[in-house]
C-alpha cells in the first residue's frame, strides 16, 4: 500500500471515513446485541484512528474521500427544501395567505441574529468551526456512551451531518422509501452520512452549511427553518431575536416535539433554554452574567399561526378567499409550474413562490361593502361582483355576501353564510345566472362589425312576431313573440342608442334577426362569455342560428365573465384573458413568466368605440352626436362623476338583476340571484340597489387616477344623425338635480319597468 502524509483534521477524517465507506452496508437493520458489539468495535476504531499520526493514514482512502463530492446525491449539490409560498395583494405588502405543506422560508445567514448562530452552535456541535465534517471526538464519546449505557442516548452527530439527514429525508426528487431511508438507525446509514458530510465540506464554507442547516431544520409546532421558527414562537424575522430567545429556539432542535412551549412541556424548553445559554458561556459565545440574566427571563412568548390555504385568509378578510380560490384554480392550468395538476399543487405548497397578485384591496372592500350592503351575509339571495381592468384583463375584485369558509351552515342554508363554491367566477357545478339585457352589448357588436350603424332605425312594436318556434306566453301562433317590459316608454322608432339606452327588448330581437343569432353567439364567446351550463353549450354548439331569445341574455353567465366581456369594449376591442397575477417568483428570486397579459385583439377599435358611444345612454350621459333620450340605470353619471358606459339586465320574471358598468380604466358586473334556486326571483325592486352597488365600486376603483375619456366613433360608423336629442327642459333638468340626491329606492320607483 502507498501512504500519502496529510494535514490532520479534515483530511484525517475524510481518510477514514473512506476507508469505513467501502465497508459494505448491512443489507437489513442489525440486531441489538450485534449493533452494540459492532458499536464497540467502531468506537475503538475511532478513537484509533483519531489517535494516529496524519502520516501513517492511507493515501488511497484520503483520495476516495476528498474526491467523494462528485458522487453525491443531487439533494446536497443543489438542496431543494420545500418552502411556503406567499400570496400578497397587488400592493406587494398585504398577506392574503400562504400555502405550504412544510412552514418554511428560506433566510440569508446575514439576516439571522448572529446570538441565533451561536446559540446553535453551542448546543448542537460546538467544535462545528474546526472539524470536517464529522467529528470523530463527538463520534467516540457518543459510542461509547450508547454502548455501556446509563445515560441519554448520544448520536454524535454534527451539523453538517444533520444537515445531510435533513436533506435526504425532505428531498421531493425521493421516494418515500427513500426519504424514510435517510433517517434508519442502522449502521451503514450512519457511515453514509458521514462519508456525505465529509465531503460536503469540500465544497461549502462553514457558514454556507451553518445556513442550510438553519433553513431545513425542525423547531416543534410546524415550524420548519428559523424564518418560520421565529415567527411561530415570537411573531418577528429571525434578525429581530434577542439572546433568551435565540437560546430557546436553539433548545428546540434536539427534540422539537418534547420541548416545544406551545405543543410540549414548557418547562422542559425553559430547562433546555438554560442549557443552551451555559454552553454559550462556555465557549465565550456570552459571559457568565448575560447568561445568567437571560435565564431569569421570563418566557414570553407570541404564538402565530401561518395561514395556509385561502380559507385561512387574514382575519376578518374572507371575503378574500374567493379570489385566492380563483387564483389557485388558475395556477392549476399553468404548465410553468409543472406538467400535471397534481405537480403545480404541490409546486404552490413546496415551490416558495411570491405571488403578487392582482387583488386591490381597496376596490375589494367597496365591492365586498356595497354586497353586504343590498343582502346580508344570511340572506339566501347573493350579490357576487367581479372587478376587471380594461387592456390587461388583471380581476381587482371577487365580493359576495358569503363568508368563504368550510363552517357548517343552518339546516336548510345550503350556500349561506358559509360556503367556498366559486359564486363569482363560476365553474366546479356553478354554471351562473341569467343577465338579462347586458347580453344586447353583443347583438349591438354583431350588428356593427356587419355593416350596420348606430343609426340603424326601426319601429320597435309592443310585441314582436319573430320566425322561431315556441310554445306558452311568449308565443304568438307558435312563433316566439318577445314583449317590451315598459311599452309606452320604450316603444316607437329606435336606433342603436336610444334602444340600448331603453333597453327595447323588440328593437334587438329585430337587430339580431338581421345579422343572425349565429353572430351574435359567436360574438358573446369571442369577448370570453364561457357557457358552462350544459344545455346553453349544446343550443350555441348545434343551434345558434335559431337562438332567437340570446340577445335578451337568457344563457347563463358570471360577473367576471360579463365584467371581463365589458372590459374588452373598454379596451376597444382588445380582449385579455382573466389574470389575477401581476408577477410571480420563484424561491431562488427568478421570475416565472406568468404575470403578463394574455390579450389578442378580437374588434375593431372603431366598432368598440361606437358601442361604446350608446352605452352611455343607460348610464345618464351624453353620445357624442347627442343621440341618448333616457336610460335605466341615471344615477351612474352622479356616482361616477367621469365618462362611463353600462348596461342593465332584468331577466324573465325578475328571477335576477344585473348591473355592468365600465370607464377606460376598470369593468365592474354584479347579478342579484338566488345562487340555489334560479326560481327565486329576486324581484324588479333590487335593481336600483345593484347598480348603486356597482357604480360605488367603480367609483372607488377610478378615485386618484387620471380622468381618462372615451374615444368618440367615427361618423361612417355613426350614421346619419336623424334627429338630435333635445335639449332638457327646465322640468327635466329639476328632477335631474333632484335625482341626484334621491334614495335608491326613489330611484328604483322612478326608473321602474326600464329593462
Amino acid at each position: 500500500m502507498n501512504y500519502l502524509t496529510i494535514a490532520p483534521g479534515a483530511g484525517r477524517i475524510a481518510a477514514f471515513v473512506a476507508i469505513l465507506g467501502s465497508m459494505p452496508p448491512p443489507r437489513s437493520p442489525l440486531s441489538r446485541l450485534f449493533t452494540v458489539l459492532l458499536a464497540g468495535v467502531l468506537a475503538g476504531l475511532v478513537l484509533a484512528v483519531a489517535a494516529l499520526p496524519g502520516n501513517l493514514l492511507l493515501g488511497y482512502a484520503a483520495k476516495s474521500a476528498i474526491g467523494s463530492y462528485a458522487v453525491l446525491p443531487e439533494a446536497l449539490r443543489t438542496p431543494i427544501t420545500p418552502q411556503r409560498s406567499y400570496l400578497y395583494a397587488n400592493d406587494g405588502k398585504t398577506l392574503i395567505t400562504t400555502f405550504y405543506d412544510v412552514n418554511r422560508t428560506d433566510v440569508p445567514l446575514a439576516e439571522i441574529a448572529p446570538v441565533l448562530r451561536q446559540a446553535i452552535v453551542a448546543a448542537e456541535d460546538r467544535r462545528f468551526y474546526s472539524h470536517g465534517g464529522a467529528d470523530l471526538r463527538g463520534l467516540a464519546r457518543a459510542l461509547a456512551a450508547n454502548v455501556t449505557g446509563g445515560g441519554t442516548e448520544q448520536g454524535g452527530s454534527t451539523l453538517t451531518m444533520q444537515y445531510v439527514r435533513n436533506v435526504l429525508k425532505t428531498d421531493p426528487n425521493r421516494t418515500a422509501e427513500e426519504r424514510q431511508a435517510a433517517t434508519e438507525q442502522t449502521v451503514g446509514r450512519k457511515l453514509q452520512e458521514i462519508r456525505y458530510a465529509t465531503a460536503l465540506e469540500q465544497r461549502l464554507s462553514k457558514d454556507e452549511i451553518l445556513n442550510g442547516y438553519l433553513n431545513i431544520a425542525y423547531f416543534g409546532s410546524g415550524a420548519y427553518g428559523i424564518a418560520a421558527a421565529s415567527q411561530r414562537y415570537f411573531a418577528k424575522s429571525p434578525a429581530e431575536l434577542t439572546l433568551p430567545e435565540a437560546a430557546l429556539l436553539a433548545g428546540l432542535v434536539q427534540s422539537p416535539d418534547a420541548y416545544s412551549p406551545i405543543d410540549g412541556d414548557a418547562d422542559a424548553a425553559l430547562d433546555r433554554r438554560g442549557y443552551v445559554l451555559d454552553a454559550m458561556a462556555d465557549t465565550g459565545a456570552i459571559t457568565a452574567e448575560q447568561a445568567s440574566a437571560a435565564k431569569a427571563e421570563k418566557l414570553a412568548l407570541s404564538p402565530t399561526r401561518q395561514p395556509n390555504g385561502c380559507t385561512a385568509v387574514a382575519q376578518g378578510h374572507d371575503d378574500w378567499g374567493f379570489f385566492c380560490d380563483y387564483l389557485r384554480q388558475w395556477w392549476l392550468t399553468q404548465p410553468a409550474f409543472g406538467e400535471t395538476v397534481e405537480e403545480r399543487e404541490q409546486a404552490l405548497r413546496r415551490g416558495g413562490y411570491t405571488v403578487v397578485t392582482s387583488l386591490d384591496p381597496k376596490i375589494q372592500a367597496t365591492a365586498q361593502q356595497q354586497a353586504t350592503a343590498v343582502y346580508g351575509y344570511d340572506n339566501k339571495r347573493a350579490l357576487p361582483i367581479a372587478a376587471v381592468q380594461p387592456g390587461t384583463g388583471r380581476v381587482l375584485a371577487m365580493a359576495v355576501n358569503r363568508h368563504y369558509s368550510l363552517e357548517d351552515n343552518p339546516d336548510g342554508q345550503a350556500n349561506h353564510p358559509n360556503t367556498v363554491n366559486p359564486l363569482i367566477s363560476g365553474g366546479g357545478g356553478v354554471d351562473g345566472y341569467q343577465a338579462g339585457s347586458t347580453f344586447k352589448l353583443f347583438t349591438m357588436l354583431a350588428a356593427l362589425e356587419n355593416g350596420k350603424q348606430l343609426a340603424t332605425g326601426f319601429d320597435a312594436p309592443s310585441r314582436l312576431p319573430t320566425r322561431y318556434a315556441a310554445e306558452g306566453e311568449a308565443s304568438c301562433d307558435g312563433k316566439w313573440c318577445p314583449a317590451n317590459a315598459n311599452p309606452q316608454w320604450m316603444d316607437g322608432y329606435r336606433t342603436m342608442w336610444d334602444g340600448f339606452g331603453r333597453s327595447v327588448n323588440t328593437y334587438f330581437v329585430w337587430l339580431a334577426e338581421q345579422v343572425g343569432p349565429a353572430k351574435v353567439v359567436e360574438m358573446a364567446q369571442r369577448l370570453g362569455i364561457t357557457f358552462r351550463a350544459d344545455s346553453d353549450a349544446a343550443f350555441a354548439k348545434d343551434n345558434a342560428a335559431n337562438w332567437g331569445s340570446f340577445t335578451l341574455g337568457v344563457a347563463a353567465t358570471t360577473p367576471l365573465d360579463l365584467a371581463n366581456a365589458y372590459a374588452t369594449v373598454a379596451a376597444e376591442g382588445t380582449y385579455c384573458a382573466p389574470l389575477p397575477v401581476v408577477s410571480v417568483t420563484a424561491a431562488n428570486g427568478d421570475r416565472v413568466p406568468v404575470g403578463e397579459p394574455s390579450c389578442r385583439k378580437v374588434l375593431d377599435a372603431d366598432v368598440a368605440r361606437a358601442a361604446t358611444d350608446a352605452a352611455r345612454c343607460p348610464v345618464g350621459q351624453q353620445t357624442t352626436f347627442g343621440q341618448c333620450d333616457g336610460g335605466t340605470a341615471t344615477s351612474v353619471d352622479r356616482i361616477v362623476g367621469r365618462q362611463v358606459a353600462g348596461k342593465t339586465g332584468s331577466s324573465e320574471k325578475n328571477a335576477t338583476e344585473t348591473f355592468v358598468g365600465f370607464t377606460p380604466q376598470v369593468a365592474v358586473a354584479g347579478i342579484a340571484a338566488n345562487p340555489d334556486d334560479p326560481g327565486d326571483s329576486v324581484g324588479s325592486a333590487v335593481q336600483a340597489k345593484v347598480i348603486d352597488a356597482v357604480a360605488r365600486t367603480i367609483r372607488t376603483a377610478v378615485n386618484g387616477q387620471p380622468v381618462r375619456d372615451f374615444t368618440p366613433p367615427s361618423r361612417e360608423l355613426a350614421g346619419e344623425v336623424r334627429r338630435p336629442a333635445p335639449e332638457p327642459s327646465p322640468p327635466q333638468q329639476q328632477r335631474r338635480q333632484q335625482e341626484q340626491n334621491l334614495p335608491p329606492d326613489v330611484l328604483r320607483w322612478l326608473n321602474r319597468g326600464r329593462g
